[in-house]
């Protein structure tokens, strides 16, 4: 059954408990990211790069989007209605997406070391801070690889998010174990084919490889739902610490020949293991705020950093930057970037979200 919003309660739009370990690690494969991307940027080479393979990250989120989006709503999207249960993603997702573009565009425009804004006529720049807010693809700018959102090319992964929950909104949460089985063996073939053709799994975020994206969430998200509704949830005293560590391993394994094997081997088997593991793993009650901190700042920092990112890379290309010199930019940066997305989460997400929130109670009170 499914209930108007004028009748909605309440309590079906409150935020379930959440599992705090798997918040931390979150945050664990958002910091990856973000060194990973500057590491990216100073080598081409991705064997120099000691966390080449920190764009698994975006695997390791989707599979725990697809645990997190079962546990949290399997049981009430049908009360909630479809309508309602989009209304809760886009004002958990959303506030972000704009900011993220805004800084972007910011950075694209103005930004001290480089760049080249003054090649795109001011329709076209307007188009592209349009298409980015919207989440409407539209790889354009040259110099940028032709990222599918070019003033903030970490929201191809939320794109694809969107598409993922649209997906489980119609179809995915009414279906039963046997077919959600069928469609993540079917998605786990593909995942094979696409990383043994291109010969790793790092596609999805640009023009060519756009496709590579489908992929990569149809099988993280449908595992992370199949593992939810299996309580496939490991009891162990592994923690916080051990299976963020476990993690981290994921991200600074070797770059070889054999990356078409290993990354997809990490994410067909191992990613699913440590949502398991850490799903039913014990904090420690000293490690609980770290938790509760690194879930909090993860989405805020992935989808704020990379306008830095860019800017970065302008001042590496016309700056001599010595190993010291860029081992010190990277963590003085990464702090910096943390403690932005903390501000931003604090001063603009939150307040946002809660007053999009009383809107829609009011709305579905009168």
């Amino acid at each position: 059954m499914t209930i108007s919003a004028e009748n909605l309660n309440p309590g079906i739009l409150k935020t379930k408990h959440h599992f705090e370990i798997l918040d931390g690690l979150r945050g664990i494969a958002a910091i990856a990211v973000v060194i990973f991307h500057f590491m990216e940027m100073a080598y081409l080479d991705y064997t120099q790069n000691f966390i080449a393979h920190g764009f698994l990250a975006v695997d390791f989120f989707f599979c725990l989007s697809g645990f997190v989006i079962g546990y949290a709503y399997d049981d009430r999207i049908a009360k909630m209605g479809i309508l309602e249960f989009f209304k809760s993603r886009i004002i958990r997702l959303h506030p972000l997406v704009i900011s993220g573009s805004v800084l972007g565009l910011l950075a694209f425009l103005f930004d001290p070391f480089g760049g080249h804004p003054e090649l795109y006529s001011a329709g076209k720049t307007a188009m592209i801070f349009i298409t980015s807010v919207l989440m409407i693809p539209y790889p354009v700018v040259t110099e940028r690889s032709f990222n599918l959102f070019n003033i903030n090319a970490p929201a191809w992964s939320l794109f694809w998010e969107y598409v993922a929950n649209i997906v489980y909104a119609l179809f995915l949460y009414r279906i039963g174990r046997s077919l959600l089985w069928a469609l993540t063996l079917a998605s786990a073939a593909a995942l094979c084919y696409v990383g043994w053709h291109s010969g790793n799994l790092m596609g999805g975020w640009g023009k060519t490889t756009f496709w590579d994206g489908l992929v990569r969430i149809s099988f993280s998200f449908s595992a992370g739902l199949l593992i939810y509704r299996s309580n496939w949830i490991i009891k162990n005293n592994i923690g916080f610490a051990g299976i963020g560590f476990l993690l981290f391993l994921a991200f600074v394994m070797p770059f070889s020949k054999w990356n078409w094997l290993t990354e997809t081997l990490v994410v067909l088997f191992y990613f699913p293991l440590l949502i398991a593991l850490g799903a039913g793993a014990k904090l420690s009650p000293g490690l609980n705020k770290i938790c509760q901190f690194s879930g909090k700042i993860s989405y805020p920092l992935y989808m704020t950093h990379y306008a830095v990112i860019w800017m970065f890379l302008n001042y590496y290309s016309t700056h001599k930057v010595s190993t010291g010199q860029l081992t010190l930019i990277i963590i003085i940066g990464t702090i910096l970037l943390i403690s932005i997305s903390w501000l931003i989460m604090v001063a603009y997400d939150i307040p946002v979200r809660k007053y999009l929130s009383r809107k829609r109670t009011l709305v579905s009170n009168k």
